[in-house]
């Protein structure tokens, strides 16, 4: 199967759909989705991972992805679709803050960012990306006000699933009345993080005391605010000793450290590994990077 890619595209507005299976991997632009909000519609049997973790789909599988490392490393001969976009063709702030762009599926804190579809869903979801596939074939003028109504449904049916499969059992139970302090925690590390390091500056965009939201975490049983933050550190220090030639000093600059032997410290320490070794050691199996 050739490798299918729809575009429609105006003034600052981007919005694509690319078609693929295992037999085009190889032809794919590994750069041009980097800079965009992505959706994946997976099969089963798939293998990928998601910065540093790994997947294996046993179900028809949605994947949400910004900054994000996207490596789909192999498939099957079934079809897979990525939905690719901008900002300025769907994130707006007065949408309900759970299918706007910054909402539970793009940026959580617990580091979720897929949802396993049941046949009957994954039947739906495929005839919304369908849909999406058509329109953007059409090229009417009404297409893209059509395109973003489809995106929007497949984002609010994923995320009432995320919901129904992620909080309120055995593992995360949060009422729903305290969801949006952490998905508004969530939202602000991924903006800050590299200039705000300390809870308190996170505390006070959140217009409550330290002690508050450090207690609200461990009500739930979930690690500090403190090691989210150092974990999204790491995290972006990782994608740039991977998938960057950057010295380590200048990515400890890059991450808001004026002392570059104190990230390394910190690094080593939380890692097992200093940054150096980690990049000499971390091996993977790069095929598709999105």
């Amino acid at each position: 199967m050739a490798l299918q890619d729809f575009i429609f595209e105006d003034n600052y507005k981007k919005f694509g759909l690319n078609i693929f299976s295992n037999d085009n991997l190889n032809t794919i632009d590994q750069t041009k989705f980097r800079p965009y909000i992505k959706i994946l519609l997976v099969p089963e049997n798939y293998n990928l991972t998601v910065d540093f973790n790994h997947y294996e789909t046993k179900a028809p599988t949605l994947f949400f992805a910004t900054y994000q490392y996207v490596n789909i490393k192999n498939g099957s001969s079934d079809n897979a679709s990525i939905i690719y976009y901008n900002r300025d063709f769907y994130c707006i702030q007065i949408h309900d803050k759970e299918v706007a762009c910054d909402g539970l599926l793009f940026h959580n804190i617990f580091e979720i960012p897929k949802v396993e579809l049941d046949a009957s869903e994954a039947i739906i979801i495929k005839n919304l990306f369908e849909n999406i596939k058509e329109e953007l074939e059409w090229k009417e003028s009404s297409s893209e006000e059509m395109i973003r109504t489809y995106l929007k449904q497949i984002i609010i049916r994923a995320t009432r699933r995320w919901k129904k499969q992620n909080l309120n059992n055995d593992n995360i139970k949060i009422p729903s009345n305290e969801l949006d302090i952490f998905r508004d925690f969530s939202r602000y590390l991924e903006i800050h993080f590299r200039e705000k390091h300390n809870v308190a500056d996170y505390a006070e965009l959140l217009h409550i005391a330290p002690k508050t939201l450090t207690h609200k975490f461990k009500s739930l049983h979930l690690e500090s605010p403190n090691q989210f933050i150092i974990n999204r550190i790491l995290l972006e220090a990782k994608r740039l000793l991977f998938y960057t030639d950057k010295p380590v000093k200048e990515i400890a600059y890059d991450l808001g450290y004026e002392d570059p032997a104190y990230f390394n410290r910190l690094f080593t320490h939380k890692t097992g590994s200093t940054p150096i070794n980690f990049k000499k050691n971390y091996t993977s199996g790069k095929k598709y990077n999105i």
